[in-house]
């Protein structure tokens, strides 16, 4: 029998970024752009840079190098000699490559190649977004330091069919994707009729009146969240798309719904306008479209005009009574209303600023009314975020203050989802009630099952509680409700805590690194890595995490994180242990 072929290799894996919806847009015209790529561009600095097409499939390119350096050098020239091809296009006709880069051991039979490191190549370029090149660390070592060419560690990676995790880098030298990452998912269509409701257009030709057009987003999405029988994706996630013109289709493989309403709002004095237009995603086809007008006073009327049209046209069988039940006024005072809108936005900025401009503007609406339950909620949850970050200025003072207003928040208002997922946010943060805190989050979801707000904070909490199995599954909730939410780092938290706590090492690790990836300012992600790697040995590591939670942190400390415990006893005592190995100091 003959003896395998083997040999080192430096191994490249490529494709077309969005390749089934280039094709299905214009298919003569991708496969002219591509073959132009490919004769012009891609195969002369393959072999310039001595390497060789292995194979090529499609939208995708096996390449072989025998140097690592050449390698990397040549993905680098094709992305970049992309970017300038591709320069003043619209963004749905670019063709953008994705790269994998690899080094090992591979079985050669004929022109072909095969193994694992041909698998992580081809795992690599999966990760990497359209325009950027992912290289695994034993090529990053190779190149380190012998290209003009710059590198972020990503963190070890779980690759799917490879038994190990690989630490990945990404080439951070282009000057950005013109795709976002989001535009490679594509989710499988929930059981149930699914909608996201997109970012409408402010005509009020006053920038400065964004934030408005944004609150009734928000409104329209909550009551439709909470109509059971549908599927709704949370606020944030399509808030994505802002200012942003995507193909209504292309957004729902990326969202995973079948209906898209988008719209416009024009505020002119007292007279509003809200018009409204339902696509369904498989086939762009606008379903309804309709316009709804009146003065300010009618705002929330306006709002439960247009729920009632989108939930008949989408879902005849929901009764207009349902959707009057999923509908809560919030405050019969305008201008409290608007405030409170007005907060929301700065308290999105995640600034030390932002938090106490938002704090200033929903307490002078609690102020104009005295029983507006959303804006207590918020204002308990916000301080127990100061509590979070350090940013309280009388702990014992603030501390009283949102765990009184948590309470009243409930008791104005006990059936409104979002007044009961802030007020058991702030009231676990601030006096770790968890007793009082997990009920409030379970009625929240049971009122909105569409809540990724209630599932994703709810998951922190309950990792608190040490629910940690509970925690890590409505974590997974929250992600499918909002896949591209800002606040997905906390979710990936709430999975790496539980993870930690169960003693789950690697997953600890895996689930941490992301968060870092995903908010890489946010210092209790780096006590939960510090610790779950100090406790799987790998202790260069950790000590250089543990130096940026200082950096980031500087009182830090394991007596801080002591008086401020938020998890039980043992487990908070397993991660102060991590961290303390890691140079957290005493």
């Amino acid at each position: 029998m003959p003896r395998e072929q083997r040999r080192l290799a430096a191994i490249v894996s490529a494709d077309v970024a969005g390749y089934s919806r280039l094709m299905s847009r214009d298919e003569s015209g991708t496969l002219a752009a591509l073959k132009g790529h490919r004769q012009e561009l891609v195969d002369p600095l393959v072999t310039e840079h001595g390497g060789r097409v292995v194979k090529s499939m499609g939208d995708g390119l096996l390449l072989e190098f025998p140097s690592v350096v050449d390698a990397v050098r040549c993905a680098v020239a094709v992305q970049e000699g992309m970017a300038k091809r591709s320069a003043g296009m619209a963004d749905e006709g670019r063709i953008l490559f994705r790269v994998g880069i690899n080094v090992g051991d591979i079985i050669v039979e004929g022109d072909d190649i095969y193994g694992d490191g041909v698998n992580v190549a081809a795992r690599l370029e999966q990760l990497a977004e359209p325009g950027g090149i992912c290289v695994s660390d034993r090529a990053y070592r190779d190149v380190r330091g012998r290209l003009n060419a710059s590198f972020a560690d990503s963190g070890e990676n779980v690759l799917k069919n490879i038994a190990e995790p690989v630490r990945v880098w990404r080439w951070t030298g282009a000057a950005g994707p013109a795709v976002s990452v989001a535009s490679r998912i594509e989710l499988a269509l929930p059981d149930k009729p699914s909608i996201a409701v997109l970012p409408f257009q402010n005509m009020s030709g006053d920038p400065s009146q964004d934030y408005f057009a944004d609150g009734m987003v928000d409104d329209i999405t909550t009551a439709l969240s909470r109509i059971r029988s549908f599927f709704v994706i949370a606020r944030n996630s399509a808030f994505a798309y802002k200012g942003k013109t995507v193909d209504a289709r292309q957004i729902g493989r990326e969202l995973g719904v079948r209906y898209l309403l988008e719209g416009s709002v024009r505020k002119a004095g007292s007279r509003l306008r809200i018009t409204g237009q339902l696509i369904h995603t498989g086939t762009g086809a606008h379903l309804w479209a309709d316009r709804f007008e009146g003065t300010l006073e009618d705002v929330f009327d306006l709002q439960d005009r247009v729920t009632v049209s989108v939930a008949g046209a989408i879902e005849p069988s929901v009764t207009h009574a349902e959707v009057e039940r999923a509908w809560r006024v919030p405050t019969a005072n305008l201008d409290a209303y608007d405030l409170l809108l007005r907060a929301i936005g700065e308290a999105e900025l995640y600034s030390r600023e932002g938090h106490d401009r938002a704090l200033h503007l929903a307490r002078q609406a609690v102020q104009l009314d005295a029983r507006y339950a959303l804006a207590h909620a918020h204002i308990a949850s916000w301080l127990g975020r100061s509590k979070l970050y350090g940013w309280v200025t009388n702990e014992a003072e603030e501390t009283a203050e949102g765990a009184r207003l948590a309470h009243l928040a409930v008791q104005l208002d006990p059936n409104h989802p979002t007044v009961l997922a802030e007020a058991a946010f702030g009231l676990a943060h601030l006096t770790l009630d968890t007793a009082t805190a997990i009920p409030w989050f379970d009625r929240a979801i049971a009122l909105n099952p569409n809540s990724a707000m209630a599932l994703g904070r709810g998951a922190i909490v309950r990792n608190f509680a040490g629910d940690y199995a509970t925690a890590a599954e409505h974590a997974d909730r929250a992600m499918r409700l909002s896949p591209f939410d800002p606040f997905m780092f906390a979710f990936s938290l709430a999975r790496a805590t539980s993870h930690l706590c169960r003693r789950e090492l690697t997953d600890a690790v895996n689930w941490a690194r992301k968060a870092a990836q995903e908010n890489p300012r946010h210092a209790p992600t780096f006590r939960v890595l510090g610790a779950a790697l100090a406790h799987s040995e790998r202790l260069d590591e950790a000590r250089a995490v543990i130096k940026r939670l200082l950096e980031l942190q500087p009182a830090m400390s394991a007596a801080w994180l002591r008086q401020h415990r938020l998890l039980l006893a043992d487990a908070a005592e397993y991660l102060i242990e991590g961290a303390r190995k890691a140079g957290l100091p005493e």
